[in-house]
């Protein structure tokens, strides 16, 4: 299975692709899509969805994982952010793919081991994790390390839908009842 991980910014937005067999995981590619800030928001908006939509016609991903907008201190800077995350969803839906959102805790505790590892901690568990010469970029460790998220969650996901449960904001669920 291929895996494209996203991490959405509208500065800086980072993409990386890797293959899952088994417990086994293979570096594909990755990289940063720059993004003029001298551009009104909708063409910043519309870079985004061109470079998302052309990595998964390049790459033909299978699945794909976004990191979820956390809220900060500062709303307009959150909004601008999902904005940004917005047209990265539609270029990954508009690729047929199914999206699979993760948190960056998420990311951050299946990859580290802790939810609140640093930048540089990130690049090196995805450096080891998927044997690379070096650390990648920020942006693209962080799309790698979402990507690695989402393969450490499908075996649980396959298991869950084998059982007809399935999973809503942490609750499982079988046949509309909710099990505790």
């Amino acid at each position: 299975m291929r895996i494209l991980g996203i991490d959405p910014g509208l500065r800086r937005t980072g993409f990386g692709i890797i293959d899952v067999s088994g417990s086994s995981l293979g570096y594909v590619a990755s990289g940063t899509i720059v993004v003029p800030t001298e551009l009104s928001l909708g063409e910043r908006l519309k870079v985004i969805l061109d470079n998302v939509r052309d990595v998964a016609a390049q790459h033909s991903p299978d699945e794909a994982s976004i990191e979820q907008v956390f809220v900060n201190a500062n709303p307009h800077s959150t909004l601008l952010l999902g904005q940004a995350r917005g047209a990265a969803i539609c270029a990954l839906a508009d690729s047929n793919l199914p999206v699979h959102e993760y948190t960056a805790l998420q990311v951050k505790k299946t990859v580290v081991g802790r939810g609140h590892a640093d930048k540089e901690q990130v690049q090196a568990m995805v450096q080891h994790l998927l044997r690379l010469n070096g650390a990648p970029a920020a942006d693209a460790a962080d799309a790698l390390a979402c990507a690695i998220c989402h393969a450490h969650h499908l075996p649980l996901s396959a298991q869950l839908a084998q059982s007809g449960h399935v999973t809503f904001s942490g609750l499982r669920v079988r046949a509309g009842r909710v099990l505790r």
